[in-house]
């Protein structure tokens, strides 16, 4: 990894920062397309192994800020899915290659615009927490965070419609995402992801992350975000189509 170089700089650093203001509740799930954006200049496995170490440090400052504001309902209905769904991701890891996850990421990013688009979570609003439907997304976050770090939109799909407060939406994330990255540790160990290399560019990004977590909290109830959402939005379609399109070539043409 040309880690010197300054695009790959500019692109690492986007893409925590982009994180960090996630993590304190900022920007939802755009927080996703941190690892999408890393694929740009790094492989996905790489880009989702040295990420790791950078969201477990993020994740302490965000159950820190909101540790007195968590929905532990929410938590207890939801984690014994992400605890299966992050076995499934383990068992699967191996049985994938690089384009398939690059199409995978891709495909999940792209999941997550139309969910922002289509009325789904409106659908769904004023429900009763249903303990099946929880297991089941808390499932799917767990895989896909276990995959490429990209939880956020089904723990939103069934955390949204419950209305929580801002800031005891904000702390339930942080502590369930604190929460199913500690137990990615071990499995990333042993798939080789807690390299030498990767962990050297986390902590190289980590203070980066931090900072991007600081100014979120700082933010989260100081700004309108509507503009930015709406060229966010845009821009990780875009990003979504090209993902899809470079694993698929991979995938299905072997390009």
């Amino acid at each position: 990894m040309p880690i010197l170089d300054p695009y790959f700089i500019t692109v690492a650093v986007i893409a925590v920062l982009i994180v960090g203001l996630s993590k304190a509740g900022l920007l939802g799930s755009l927080g996703m397309v941190g690892v999408p954006l890393l694929t740009l200049v790094m492989p996905a496995r790489d880009a989702a192994g040295m990420m790791l170490p950078v969201l477990l440090a993020m994740d302490a400052i965000a159950i820190y800020a909101y540790r007195k504001e968590v929905n532990w309902k929410v938590l207890r209905i939801m984690l014994p899915g992400a605890a299966i769904g992050t076995l499934i991701g383990w068992v699967l890891w191996a049985f994938v290659s690089d384009d398939a996850v690059l199409l995978f990421v891709g495909v999940v990013t792209l999941l997550f615009i139309l969910d922002a688009l289509l009325p789904l979570r409106k659908k769904l609003e004023g429900l009763p927490p249903s303990r099946p439907w929880g297991v089941f997304w808390g499932g799917f976050a767990g895989f896909t965070s276990f995959i490429s770090h990209t939880g956020g939109p089904p723990f939103q799909i069934y955390v949204l419609p419950r209305r929580l407060p801002p800031a005891i939406y904000s702390g339930t994330s942080a502590f369930f995402f604190a929460i199913v990255n500690s137990a990615k540790l071990i499995p990333y160990f042993f798939l080789g992801q807690l390299s030498v290399a990767n962990l050297t560019l986390s902590a190289a990004l980590i203070p980066v992350g931090m900072l991007g977590v600081l100014i979120g909290i700082f933010l989260v109830r100081r700004i309108s975000m509507a503009l930015f959402y709406r060229i966010a939005y845009w821009l990780v379609f875009l990003l979504a189509l090209k993902l899809i399109w470079d694993g698929a070539r991979g995938v299905f043409w072997g390009i």
